[in-house]
């Protein structure tokens, strides 16, 4: 009988399905990735944000993910940094020839992984598939077996990579036995369990689970469900008995024990009493939502405080700033100091200082409010949900609709709607074009004033999403307009230098606006700022700034 060295093989055959490059940019920010096949994807340039099922992870320059068959992705870039990625689809197929010694056939690692596999920094894969990518319809026979050769090759680093991490995490770790806890609180879990995965007795676990978190594992889980269950109970869709089951608990009457236990309160209670006192928030911009809402924020956690103080309404004393560089123990540790109630934040923030809501959830429940998915309204009425003020804000955008509404009609009686208008972001390594936020949103949605119309095409297109779009000197005439809001950001020096070479481009002095004298420039500390008082301000400001112009 004739054997081949493969006849005993049961392992399954890799095949390459698919090959793309997807560019995101601040045109299409968001792309929704194919994942009917196991997707290895490796970020070639550019920041992000990879959303993939619950989770949020920080894309870069150089980073491979695997991503399991069927999860719920999509990827969103950084506006400043745009991204470009390459994924490849990857399937099996059973070896077909039959074992002389009746052997199942082995399962793929690759393929049947349900959770996702993160490769810090592989930049040897992104440029094979970028080689793949380049050749992905090859001209002849010994490009195509080059092309399989540098699949396995891929598929090999991969596998390597996997199976040196599966040894690395059998180390005993009390870290990751507490992110276990945090990721899968709704889960049963023992502290017997917990003291074997971190490889202690379970009373010494007990004692550095303490010396670590300042709780004992039962309080810790305690904290977590409940936590989870007032964020449910905020929201106000699921009912107390849909809640319990949701946070790990076995029907509403033991949530309710627990939850009185802990905060002195049952949770029909929670959702009656006066609205919460100790508010943080991640993200300057929410820190004047909270403030328009009658509420002071106990502490906010931002690059900077620079906009958490606008005309008519100061930053307090009773106000304190943690930097969001801060570490996430420092984190952690003035929250729990100022006694915190509810944390407003996005995901995207958390995950750029490398948290999630799960790592910060047995702090205080956290109020995620999407940032660049949402325009500031929705922040608004989200933010106000959260800390039970829905009311007040929706009189404050009744009123605020009704300014928009009379400055409409300002500008229709000037005759100013017929003329289109194109606001130029000048930085000291880029150019933009405003789309529907921050000085845009004031523009084109409050005034009615028309952008060129690449900009009108995005806005209808993307709507408050669409922030800006990067351009070339060169490509400002497919932007041009009647008239032209420019916004320059000096350089860290304070300098606009950069500047000047702009302005002595023939580019710039071709357009019809320079050459008309229809050039406004607009302060960007004043027009920049995205957030419901800002917004108001800069509406009075722009309504002043066109009936001066006529």
């Amino acid at each position: 009988m004739n054997k081949t060295e493969w006849a005993e093989s049961t392992f399954p055959i890799y095949t390459a399905d698919r090959i793309r490059s997807l560019y995101c940019t601040s045109t299409m920010p968001i792309h929704r990735l194919d994942v009917n096949f196991t997707v290895l994807m490796a970020v070639s340039s550019g920041k992000g944000t990879l959303h993939l099922n619950d989770g949020l992870y920080e894309l870069a320059e150089g980073m491979a993910i695997l991503i399991p068959v069927k999860s719920n992705a999509f990827i969103q870039t950084d506006l400043m940094h745009p991204l470009h990625i390459y994924t490849l689809s990857i399937s099996t197929q059973e070896q077909t020839r039959l074992s002389t010694t009746g052997t199942m056939g082995r399962t793929s690692v690759l393929t049947s992984e349900s959770s996702m596999q993160l490769f810090p920094y592989e930049p040897v894969i992104v440029a094979q598939l970028e080689e793949l990518y380049i050749h992905r319809l090859p001209g002849n026979e010994s490009r195509h077996l080059r092309n399989q050769i540098l699949f396995h090759q891929v598929l090999l680093n991969m596998l390597e990579h996997m199976e040196a991490g599966y040894g690395a995490s059998d180390q005993p770790s009390m870290e990751r036995s507490i992110t276990y806890m945090e990721k899968n609180f709704n889960k049963k879990i023992t502290t017997e369990g917990l003291s074997e995965m971190a490889g202690v007795s379970r009373s010494h676990y007990s004692i550095l689970f303490k010396q670590l978190t300042g709780f004992s594992p039962n309080e810790y889980l305690s904290r977590l469900r409940v936590h989870r269950a007032k964020e449910l109970l905020i929201k106000g869709a699921d009912s107390l008995r849909e809640i319990a089951l949701k946070v790990g608990y076995k029907d509403e009457f033991y949530l309710s024990r627990r939850f009185k236990q802990q905060t002195g309160e049952s949770p029909s209670g929670y959702t009656r009493r006066r609205p919460f006192q100790h508010v943080a928030v991640w993200h300057t911009p929410y820190a004047s939502h909270v403030m328009l809402l009658g509420l002071v924020p106990s502490l906010i956690i931002s690059e900077s405080s620079e906009y958490a103080s606008t005309e008519g309404m100061h930053a307090t004393q009773s106000m304190r700033f943690i930097h969001s560089d801060s570490s996430p123990e420092q984190v952690k540790f003035a929250l729990l100091d100022a006694d915190i109630e509810l944390v407003i934040a996005a995901n995207q923030h958390l995950a750029l200082n490398g948290l999630g809501s799960e790592s910060l959830r047995f702090v205080a429940p956290i109020a995620e409010i999407p940032w660049m998915e949402l325009g500031w309204k929705e922040h608004l009425r989200l933010i106000a949900q959260a800390v039970q003020r829905s009311e007040k804000a929706e009189r404050w955008l009744a009123e605020f609709e009704r300014e928009e509404q009379h400055a409409r009609a300002v500008i229709q009686k000037s005759g100013l709607e017929n003329e289109t208008l194109t606001i130029l972001v000048i930085k000291p390594d880029m150019l933009q074009i405003y789309g529907a936020r921050n000085v845009g949103y004031v523009m084109y949605q409050s005034l009615g004033l028309r952008p060129s119309e690449r900009i009108a095409q995005e806005i209808q297109r993307l709507g408050d999403q669409f922030h800006s779009v990067t351009i070339q000197l060169s490509e400002l005439v497919h932007y041009e307009s009647d008239w032209m809001i420019v916004i320059i950001f000096p350089d860290e020096k304070g300098s606009s230098a950069h500047l000047e070479s702009i302005l002595e481009s023939d580019h710039w002095k071709g357009l019809a606006a320079v050459q008309h004298n229809r050039i406004i420039h607009l302060n960007q500390d004043e027009w920049v700022p995205y957030n419901p008082i800002s917004i108001r301000l800069q509406l009075e400001r722009a309504l002043q700034l066109w009936t001066g112009v006529q």
